[in-house]
C-alpha cells in the first residue's frame, strides 16, 4: 500500500468515526423494543379522533336527537363548540393549500370538534385532520378520484411540505421530482419554525478492475447535505448545499471504472475512470410560492448546482443511492448536476412541472475546493410527469455552448429522457427502478447515445440488493484510443471519431450489520461484466474485462411517518417508526 493510499483510508475511517460518533450514539435498545414502542404508539392512535364539521350542519334528527338528550354529558360536549387551535395557522398564513384536492379551507370560526357518530356523517376530504400512514396515503394516489397526494414526509419531528402541499420527499437532485412513493434516506429536525434536513452517504471500498487498462485503489467516496426550509412570504423559501471529500480519498484522478469517461486531468482526458466530485457539489436556494390553489412556480438560483436537463443524478436516485460508483453513461445522462451558475423558473401543478434554466455548460476543472468561473451561458428546459405517486417522467433539452475545456471551441445538444419508478416493500422496505436515455451531438458529428436500466431493492432492515445494465455509444476520443499515448505499445490506434458500441452489467448486495439512532451501517460487494467489441479486444484483454468493489456504506435510514401533519403540528399517531 502506498503512502497515498493509506492516507485516503484515513480519511475515510476518520469520516466514518466522525460520522457515527457525533450525532449518531448508538442505540441502547434492541431492534424488539423498538418494535414494541411502534405498537404502543399505534395503540395511542386507536382512540375516537375529533372531526371538523361546519356549526350549521344538522346534528342529527328523529330518533337520534331523543337519544342525544337521554346522553346529557354527551350532547353537551359535543354541543359545546372547540376552541380553534393557535398552533395551526390558516392556510394563508401557511403559504400552503390545506386540502390536496384544491378545495376551500372551512373557516375555523365556523367549525366545531365533535366525537362522532352514527348520525353524523363524517367528511373525508381532509386529510390533514387525521393520521395516516405512507403505504396509505401511496395507495389512495392510484384510487381513481383520489389525489392521493403525500402531505408529510418522512423524517424525525417534522412535516413539511411545499407550494401545492407537494411533499419534500418528492425532490430529488436540483429541482427535479421522485415518484411519492419512495425516497431517500434522511432525518428531519424542526428548528424554530425551520425544517433541517441531513443527508449524506459515505462509503469505504476496495476499488479493483481488470485487463490492461484496469487499475486498483483503496479509497471513500462520500457526500454530506444540509437543507434548511421554512415557509416565507406566503410561500416555502429553501437553502441548501451539497459537500463531498472525494478529492481528498479518492484523488484528483478519480477512481479506477473500466469504460468511463470525461472530464480532464492535467491536460489529458480522463479514461477508465470516474472522476471525484467537486468539494462545492451544490450551493443553492429555491423558492416556491402558489399562483392558485392548483398551479404555483419556482425560482431557484445556485453558484453551484443542478439545472432542469437531465434525469435525477446517480447518487440522488432510489434505484442508483447504494451503488457506490457512477453510470458510464453519466456524460450522456446526468453530467450536469454540478454546474457552477444555474438559474431556473418553473411552473407547476401537483402531477407537473414546466421548467427553464441558464446555465454553465462546462464541466468542472481539475481543481475540485474552489468554485469554477460562475458564467450563464447554455440553456436548457423539461417536462416533468408525476401520473401517480409510483412514476415519475421526465422529457429534457439542452444547449451546452462549450462543455469541454479541452475543446472549447465545440458545443454540444443533448436530449435526455427517463421513467423512475418506486413502490413499498412491507414496513421495512423499498423497491425503485430507473430507465434512461441519453443523446449527445456535436456539430458535424452522428449522435451517440447512452441508456441505462437500474434498480434497488431494500427487501427489509437488512438486506439491499441492487443491479444495473448500460449500453453506450463511445468514440475512440471519448476512451482515448486515438493517440499513441493512450494506446499499449503496439496497439491499435483509432480515428477519433470512430464509434464503438460498450456496455455494463453490474450486480450487488449490502448486508447491514447494524443500527444507530440516525443512521445505518452495512457491508457490501459489487461485481462488474464489462462489454466491449472484438476491435477492442486489445485494449481491454478481453471482451468480457471485469471489475469489482467491496465497501462499507453509513449513511441516514427511513423514518416511516406518523401523521400527515403540517409543520410545526403536533403529531397526532404517536413517534414515527424507523426502518
Amino acid at each position: 500500500m502506498t503512502v497515498l493510499q493509506s492516507v485516503r483510508a484515513a480519511i475515510g475511517a476518520t469520516l466514518f468515526a466522525v460520522l457515527a460518533a457525533s450525532p449518531l450514539r448508538a442505540q441502547q435498545h434492541s431492534h424488539a423494543a423498538d418494535s414494541a414502542r411502534a405498537d404502543s404508539a399505534r395503540k395511542k392512535t386507536a382512540r375516537p379522533m375529533p372531526v371538523n364539521m361546519p356549526m350549521n350542519m344538522p346534528m342529527g334528527t328523529g330518533d337520534s336527537t331523543k337519544k342525544a338528550k337521554a346522553a346529557p354529558k354527551k350532547s353537551a360536549a359535543a354541543k359545546k363548540p372547540s376552541k380553534p387551535s393557535a398552533k395551526r395557522p390558516p392556510a394563508a398564513a401557511r403559504g400552503d393549500s390545506s386540502h390536496a384536492h384544491g378545495e376551500p379551507a372551512t373557516s375555523k370560526a365556523d367549525s366545531a370538534s365533535v366525537p362522532m357518530s352514527d348520525s353524523m356523517p363524517m367528511p373525508m376530504h381532509d386529510s390533514t385532520a387525521m393520521p395516516m400512514k405512507h403505504d396509505t396515503a401511496a395507495a389512495m394516489a392510484n384510487t381513481p378520484g383520489m389525489d392521493g397526494e403525500v402531505t408529510g414526509h418522512t423524517g424525525a419531528g417534522s412535516m413539511m411540505t411545499g407550494a401545492l402541499d407537494i411533499p419534500m420527499e418528492r425532490m430529488g437532485s436540483g429541482t427535479s421530482w421522485l415518484p411519492d412513493a419512495v425516497g431517500l434516506p434522511s432525518r428531519h429536525v424542526p428548528a424554530k419554525g425551520w425544517d433541517v434536513m441531513l443527508h449524506g452517504f459515505v462509503f469505504g471500498q476496495y476499488d479493483t478492475q481488470g485487463g490492461p487498462r484496469g487499475d486498483h485503489q483503496l479509497g471513500s467516496l462520500n457526500w454530506g447535505m444540509l437543507m434548511v426550509s421554512r415557509h416565507l412570504g406566503g410561500g416555502m423559501f429553501q437553502a441548501r448545499t451539497m459537500l463531498s471529500l472525494d478529492a481528498a480519498t479518492v484523488g484528483n484522478r478519480g477512481y479506477p471504472l473500466l469504460l468511463q469517461s470525461g472530464e480532464a486531468y492535467r491536460g489529458e482526458p480522463l479514461h477508465d475512470r470516474q472522476h471525484p466530485h467537486d468539494f462545492f457539489m451544490e450551493l443553492g436556494a429555491l423558492y416556491e410560492r402558489q399562483f392558485t390553489p392548483n398551479v404555483a412556480w419556482s425560482l431557484y438560483a445556485a453558484p453551484s448546482g443542478e439545472p432542469a436537463l437531465g434525469p435525477v443524478a446517480f447518487m440522488h436516485r432510489p434505484s442508483g443511492m447504494d451503488i457506490p460508483t457512477a453510470n458510464i453513461s453519466h456524460h450522456w445522462q446526468d453530467a450536469t448536476h454540478i454546474s457552477f451558475g444555474v438559474l431556473t423558473g418553473g411552473v407547476f401543478t401537483r402531477r407537473m412541472k414546466l421548467e427553464g434554466s441558464v446555465f454553465n455548460g462546462r464541466e468542472p476543472d481539475e481543481h475540485r475546493w474552489n468554485f469554477d468561473p460562475i458564467r450563464l451561458d447554455s440553456y436548457s428546459g423539461r417536462l416533468t410527469v408525476n401520473p401517480t405517486a409510483n412514476w415519475s417522467l421526465t422529457g429534457g433539452y439542452g444547449y451546452l455552448k462549450s462543455p469541454e475545456g479541452l475543446h472549447p471551441e465545440e458545443p454540444m445538444h443533448r436530449l435526455t429522457a427517463s421513467a423512475l419508478h418506486g413502490t413499498r416493500l412491507g414496513t421495512d422496505g423499498q423497491w425503485s427502478s430507473a430507465f434512461i436515455w441519453g443523446m449527445n451531438k456535436h456539430p458535424g458529428q452522428d449522435a451517440t447515445n447512452g441508456v441505462l436500466a437500474e434498480s434497488e431493492a431494500i427487501l427489509d432492515a437488512h438486506n439491499t440488493l441492487f443491479g444495473r445494465a448500460e449500453y453506450v455509444q463511445k468514440s475512440a476520443e471519448d476512451v482515448v484510443l486515438d493517440t499513441p499515448l493512450g494506446v499499449a505499445p503496439g496497439g491499435v490506434v483509432f480515428n477519433s471519431g470512430e464509434v464503438f458500441d460498450v456496455g455494463a452489467l453490474t450486480l450487488g448486495y449490502i448486508r447491514d450489520l447494524g443500527r444507530w439512532k440516525w443512521a445505518t451501517l452495512g457491508v457490501g460487494a459489487q461485481g462488474t461484466i464489462n462489454l466491449v467489441p472484438g476491435a477492442l479486444k486489445g485494449a481491454y484483454g478481453s471482451r468480457t474485462p471485469l471489475g469489482g468493489l467491496l465497501f462499507v456504506r453509513l449513511r441516514p435510514f427511513h423514518a416511516a411517518p406518523s401523521t400527515m401533519a403540517p409543520m410545526g403540528a403536533k403529531p397526532m399517531g404517536g413517534h414515527a417508526a424507523h426502518r
